[in-house]
């Protein structure tokens, strides 16, 4: 038997130079070492030799099966080598190329209105302030003069909560009052930005949900041209050093005056367009001096302390700037919209 193991460890030698191919070496595998191969189907017949004779034979049975399976391993290496190195050359790969770079995503439309926005107000001294997206009806509502039953309440469609008195606010003035309560009694000067939700039918021109921009200063003589130098500013550096500002009377609860305030149209120049509705200027933001009511729910006493308030949406100036006639884009995740900015 140690002359037919010497013959089988041979030829599985001789066999194994010939093999080219990994595949034609699995096959040379399975036919020697495997569970059905030749040098295992050997140990099966240990059982026919003698006392003295299975030692020896088994020894030279385990030092075959080593040597076979080393010889496997280099050649495994040296096939997958030659087969990586020709597949290489077939491609034509130059590794010298430089790799193809990854697409890269980028910044929401709306988080770069928001962006420009924080730096103009950030340069003429306004701190970011955050408030809650959930609110009670008392910041929402009562604390800026919109008392229970107040027709202006209608204006706001509102979610209401399973909790009483606990709603999603409806704008982000809410946060006025909070502002107010923290930095009582130093002068503020604060933008509050953040999502806004109303329970309103979706159109090219609203949404169930939107952002907003608040602005707010308090402190001892504030005037309404304090608050028109401070908007004019903003709205040139936003639009241009070009723009014309003008300011329309309005109402809010919370502000006495209040104003509205429009643009020179971008796009015609004044000249009128379909943009601007052929009147050559563009409405982007209300706003006006601080109720004293108001005032005097966040701490301030309205015979000493003045203030304004204005609020903006990032949402209509982005429409404006960029001529998007669809408020619903911002927010659908489609990127052929999106890539675009």
């Amino acid at each position: 038997m140690l002359k037919q193991l010497d013959t089988i460890y041979a030829d599985a030698l001789e066999s194994l130079q010939a093999v080219e191919e990994t595949t034609v070496l699995d096959t040379w595998y399975r036919d020697n070492l495997g569970k059905k191969g030749q040098v295992y189907l050997l140990t099966r017949q240990i059982g026919s030799l003698s006392k003295e004779e299975r030692p020896l034979f088994g020894q030279q049975l385990n030092q075959v099966k080593q040597q076979l399976q080393t010889a496997y391993e280099t050649k495994l290496a040296a096939l997958k080598a030659a087969e990586l190195e020709a597949k290489m050359a077939a491609d034509g790969l130059d590794v010298t190329l430089p790799g193809r770079p990854l697409p890269q995503g980028g910044l929401h439309i709306i988080t770069q209105t928001l962006r420009d926005i924080y730096r103009i107000f950030g340069d003429m001294g306004f701190q970011i302030y955050r408030s809650p997206d959930v609110e009670t009806d008392a910041y929402n509502f009562e604390m800026l003069n919109f008392p229970p039953h107040h027709p202006a309440r209608d204006m706001q469609d509102t979610f209401y909560t399973s909790q009483k008195d606990v709603i999603l606010r409806t704008h982000t003035s809410a946060g006025q009052i909070r502002a107010m309560q923290e930095y009582h009694p130093d002068p503020v000067r604060v933008i509050l930005p953040g999502m806004c939700y109303r329970n309103e039918q979706i159109t090219t021109r609203s949404e169930i949900q939107f952002t907003q921009v608040e602005g707010l200063a308090v402190g001892h003589n504030i005037t309404f041209t304090d608050l028109k130098g401070t908007l004019t500013e903003f709205a040139r550096r936003l639009f241009g050093a070009d723009r014309n500002t003008r300011f329309r009377a309005s109402y809010f609860p919370f502000t006495e005056p209040s104003a509205e305030m429009d643009v020179s149209c971008f796009l015609c120049d004044g000249k009128g367009c379909q943009v601007c509705k052929q009147t050559g200027w563009l409405e982007i933001l209300g706003c006006g001096m601080v109720h004293p009511t108001v005032l005097r729910n966040g701490g301030y006493d309205p015979q000493k302390y003045y203030g304004f308030a204005f609020g903006t949406g990032p949402e209509r100036i982005a429409m404006l700037k960029y001529g998007i006639d669809d408020i619903r884009q911002f927010w659908g995740n489609d990127l052929r919209f999106l890539q675009q900015f």
